[in-house]
């Protein structure tokens, strides 16, 4: 589509090629012409285009839209105006909630999107039982190796029941916010801070013989 000689309102006089069958977006500061040209220009045009196609009799019931102060609009397509306003008083509605179409994308990426590392940005793959031990073989003979399982990660909360239920298991040590603490002991954690804990299922030195014990330990974990 293209726009010549646009001057509504701060438009100077501006010409613009503009994609078919593609999502553009029309991006600016305040007060650079992004309305005046996305909808007093190229949709009032269209809008104004389809009404004079009506009948007389049609178009006495629909609002007149002046022709925009353009010299030009070629390859304008029926054009659609959805109005900006607020359609609830939740404070944490988003588009994707009043639209209802987050819970589509959710699926959408869980199924389809390719997960990548935040912090070293490599691609996050499944790995199989088999290929976390070859793996953690490869290490240096003698490495010091610790297994742990992850059950909380960066939340608020005291964890008491979870705590007790590893104690329960079997399980003797935990890593919290970083630090080996033993189960055994009074654990007391500030509820209103964000909490990671890791229990400890098994230390292992790598060398040969033991890829029988490491398998079980990551099937535990």
């Amino acid at each position: 589509m293209a726009v010549r000689g646009a001057r509504v309102h701060n438009l100077k006089n501006i010409d613009v090629d503009i994609p078919r069958n593609r999502l553009v977006v029309i991006t600016g500061l305040s007060g650079s012409g992004k309305s005046s040209l996305a909808f007093d220009t190229i949709y009032a045009e269209g809008q104004r285009r389809y009404v004079e196609s009506l009948s007389a009799y049609a178009r006495q019931f629909l609002e007149q839209m002046e022709k925009p102060d353009v010299d030009l609009i070629d390859g304008l397509s029926p054009a659609i105006s959805i109005e900006q306003k607020t359609t609830g008083s939740n404070p944490r509605s988003t588009v994707g909630t009043v639209t209802e179409i987050y819970d589509y994308l959710r699926l959408l990426f869980a199924n389809i999107g390719v997960p990548h590392c935040p912090n070293c940005g490599k691609e996050i793959t499944s790995q199989s039982l088999e290929r976390i031990v070859d793996m953690v073989m490869l290490y240096p003979q003698d490495s010091r190796i610790n297994v742990l399982a992850p059950l909380v990660r960066g939340r608020k909360g005291e964890f008491k029941k979870e705590l007790a239920a590893l104690r329960a298991r079997g399980f003797t040590k935990a890593r919290i916010d970083g630090q080996f603490r033993s189960l055994e002991e009074d654990i007391a954690l500030d509820r209103r801070r964000n909490h990671t804990i890791e229990v400890l299922v098994d230390r292992v030195i790598v060398r040969g013989g033991v890829e029988r014990r490491l398998t079980e330990s990551v099937d535990v974990a």
